[in-house]
């Protein structure tokens, strides 16, 4: 049998071959590791949808961090959990210097300082007594204006206290340009923001509503968007650019490969793309079920959120997949 002249197998015959020829890398400075401090706790509290992640406490925290970092691990994100009575309408807790999130990060801005980039998730959901990520109005609703006010107090607490990212997640209109406005005011100019620029109304956020305690009732279609509409996803990042979004991202990553390429192909800030937690529950438990080998299937599903044009990937397994890959 005649074979042409060109085959694309002998640039597979080997492993350092393989890594000549490789396309598409994937490293530890491309990851962030999502992490969660709650108050009132006094030792780290598993999470039982998602094996190997915890509620930290300070301390505990400050731990895993330094780990982290060590890793290779290019930024870590932190997460909020209040004490239910801390809770309130207006998302009190997100804003109180002694607040759980301020707090922690204040300890890993002086644990860690620049040796990482530390991202806090600017958001009222896992502050407010309703659970949504805003303030609602006389009608229940969501109130976009009154929101972004809250956001910007929201950033420039989380900016005093040390982030070098603020995250707004929430979703609404204008929310970057109100953001910039006020960390530039408050003379936080060099505070870069991570827009989540296409945020989803995904079927896989239930373990991460576990992770932070949500009090939310209902769903939050009204801002999220709807899973269908990628041209409105590309809309959604344009705006955030040119609202003088630092980072855009799109959430979750694994389902919306074609949203990720799609904002590579047009964004030009760096973009991001968050393995949310029932992409990394799902893959946990069929590596349980011994269904899949779990390192083989984690490493292969961030390295095609890489290809599809992610700069930037948020994962639950950064640690792990940095001390895999090196």
């Amino acid at each position: 049998m005649a074979y042409p002249r060109h085959r694309p197998r002998r640039l597979r015959s080997t492993p350092a071959m393989r890594r000549l020829v490789a396309q598409t890398s994937l490293e530890a400075r491309h990851l962030v590791l999502p992490m969660f401090v709650a108050d009132g706790i006094s030792e780290p509290r598993p999470i039982a949808s998602m094996p190997g992640v915890y509620q930290h406490t300070r301390e505990s925290l400050r731990r895993a961090a330094a780990e982290a970092v060590a890793a290779g691990v290019g930024a870590l994100m932190l997460f909020g959990v209040p004490r239910d009575e801390d809770k309130d309408v207006h998302g009190s807790a997100g804003t109180d210097p002694d607040g759980i999130l301020n707090v922690a990060l204040c300890d890993l801005a002086a644990d860690l300082g620049d040796d990482t980039v530390l991202m806090a998730d600017t958001c009222l959901d896992e502050f407010t007594d309703h659970g949504h990520c805003g303030v609602l109005d006389g009608a229940g609703r969501v109130d976009n204006d009154a929101t972004n006010l809250r956001y910007v107090e929201l950033a420039v607490a989380q900016a005093g206290s040390g982030a070098h990212v603020v995250g707004p997640s929430g979703m609404m209109d204008g929310q970057v340009a109100a953001i910039r406005d006020g960390l530039d005011a408050a003379g936080f100019t060099d505070t870069a923001i991570l827009a989540y620029s296409a945020k989803f109304a995904s079927g896989f956020y239930g373990p991460f509503r576990e992770a932070v305690a949500s009090s939310l009732d209902g769903d939050r279609r009204t801002y999220q968007q709807e899973p269908g509409n990628a041209r409105e996803a590309v809309h959604e990042i344009e705006l955030d650019i040119a609202e003088g979004a630092d980072i855009v991202m799109v959430k979750p990553a694994m389902a919306y490969l074609d949203v990720v390429r799609a904002a590579a192909d047009v964004a030009p800030v760096p973009v991001a793309a968050y393995q949310v937690s029932g992409e990394y529950a799902m893959i946990c438990a069929a590596a349980a079920n011994g269904w899949i080998d779990l390192r083989t299937v984690a490493l292969e599903t961030l390295t095609g959120i890489r290809r599809a044009g992610a700069d930037i990937v948020l994962t639950y397994w950064a640690v792990d997949a940095a001390r895999w890959l090196s």
